[in-house]
């Protein structure tokens, strides 16, 4: 699964223009909203998990923040990122990992994750997910996720949908919700796909 899923991924990010893709946000102001609110330090280690191309980085470093690392399936994606940051992508940190096979090294003040937890559709894939960021999340938790108003699949591939509380409930062990939204993203080709969004704390 892993390598027919980084293959998918690779032709996608090869072949598409962000203008191409449903995921693309020139301002991603849910995650930035849930960011600003937690009144991070500058130097705060911060994990963007699936963050490809995503032009999250680029808001980070423009405020700056100077811990990042972004983390993606598909190497392809995280060269588009870079090249469209040019030497300033030098001031972050890049993995080329499956999710499922990534062991982190280090503690994080905050996980953010928009679209790639909904991916993680067996038992095992979630719990391994879940345990991963009890391990090593040690500040907040964003997380986004197609809600049960959502899509069914994302670029051909089965997603699982949550609600508010099903997203919560996942990570209460570890975890307790600061705030939760759902939110319509309109993709480039001007459909509606909605959005649950949550924000969370480690309380243990």
């Amino acid at each position: 699964m892993e390598v027919s899923n980084k293959k998918h991924w690779d032709s996608i990010y090869e072949t598409k223009t962000p203008e191409q893709v449903s995921w693309t946000q020139q301002t991603p102001e849910i995650s930035l909203d849930f960011i600003h609110s937690l009144s991070l330090d500058l130097n705060a280690s911060i994990i963007d998990i699936g963050g490809g191309d995503s032009n999250l980085v680029d808001h980070l470093l423009d405020e700056g923040y100077k811990n990042i690392t972004i983390l993606d399936i598909s190497a392809k994606s995280l060269e588009k990122a870079q090249k469209r940051l040019g030497s300033r992508s030098n001031n972050v940190k890049w993995i080329v990992s499956d999710m499922n096979d990534y062991e982190p090294t280090s503690q994080f003040d905050l996980w953010h994750d928009r679209a790639a937890f909904h991916f993680q559709t067996s038992d095992e894939q979630i719990k391994k997910y879940v345990k991963t960021v009890g391990k090593h999340v040690s500040g907040f938790l964003i997380l986004g996720t197609f809600s049960e108003d959502g899509p069914l699949k994302c670029s051909g591939l089965d997603i699982k949908q949550y609600s508010v509380e099903q997203l919560v409930s996942c990570f209460e062990e570890n975890f307790v919700k600061i705030q939760c939204k759902n939110h319509d993203h309109i993709t480039p080709f001007e459909t509606i796909q909605n959005f649950t969004f949550c924000c969370l704390k480690r309380i243990r």
